[in-house]
């Protein structure tokens, strides 16, 4: 789990309830007509937007934000190094005994290990790569469309309250209640966007940036192994994707650990 996200969601809500309890009277801020409005409303627009498939689909890759583990860059290669290292003394048909934890990196190195040619491994695997942003970005794409709608319908909520309360103008003590209750759609909707759909989205990006860069980094990986590059250079050519003060921490570590 992200604790960054868990900490974000939870001490932002917190925070709102902490203002809203210190303020007065908690149950002003509640209205169910309100609600009903902005949450039915937004997600009648999203519905409207995008396929059913990929609506359900965004609750999916949401789960991302909070749960998703990625290997470090410096594991990744690592592994490779192991790799090239089994490959150089066994020859690279003995990788079809290994397993991975990676579907990417065990393709990659099934393709090797079946004598696929160079360039058709490397357009396969760039595929899945470009399959898997777009994947990612219908997820990031219906939540920015959630954080437009719903302060949207939370301004519709409150011009029917407004009118709603402009009948009432005869009867003074009817107007300030209804000028609150009309003011709580506005609220709920910056809530649902500023709170959580544009951080969430921003922080899916974020991950498939990552992720992208991981993928890419296996690819360089599984190519150096196809083409029978020696460990030494698999290891200078993915150091490449590291900062300089990176590659001497891993540099580090490995002499360490020994050689792979």
């Amino acid at each position: 789990m992200d604790p960054a996200t868990l900490i974000g969601v939870v001490g932002g809500t917190l925070l709102v309830f902490t203002a809203i309890f210190l303020g007065g009277d908690v149950g002003l801020f509640f209205d169910l007509a309100s609600a009903l409005l902005v949450l039915g409303g937004t997600t009648a627009t999203i519905f409207i937007r995008y396929p059913l498939a990929d609506v359900l689909g965004t609750l999916r890759i949401v789960r991302q934000a909070f749960f998703i583990q990625l290997k470090s860059q410096g594991q990744i290669i690592n592994d490779f190094i192991d790799l090239a290292n089994v490959a150089r003394r066994d020859g690279l048909l003995s990788l079809e005994r290994l397993t991975f934890d990676d579907p990417f990196v065990a393709k990659g190195v099934g393709f090797c290990v079946d004598g696929a040619e160079l360039r058709q491994i490397e357009s396969i695997l760039l595929r899945d790569i470009q399959s898997m942003r777009s994947r990612h970005q219908s997820g990031q794409a219906i939540l920015r469309a959630i954080s437009s709608s719903a302060p949207a319908f939370g301004m519709i909520g409150t011009l029917i309250g407004l009118v709603q309360m402009l009948t009432n103008m005869d009867d003074p003590k009817k107007i300030g209640p209804g000028m609150a209750v009309a003011i709580l759609t506005t609220l709920y909707g910056a809530l649902i966007a500023y709170l959580f759909a544009i951080p969430i989205a921003d922080k899916l990006a974020y991950r498939s940036a990552q992720e992208t860069e991981r993928k890419l980094l296996m690819l360089e990986g599984i190519l150096a192994l196809k083409k029978g590059e020696n460990p030494r250079m698999l290891e200078e050519t993915l150091h490449a994707f590291l900062a300089p003060k990176e590659r001497e921490l891993l540099a580090t570590r490995r002499g360490q650990d020994g050689p792979g």
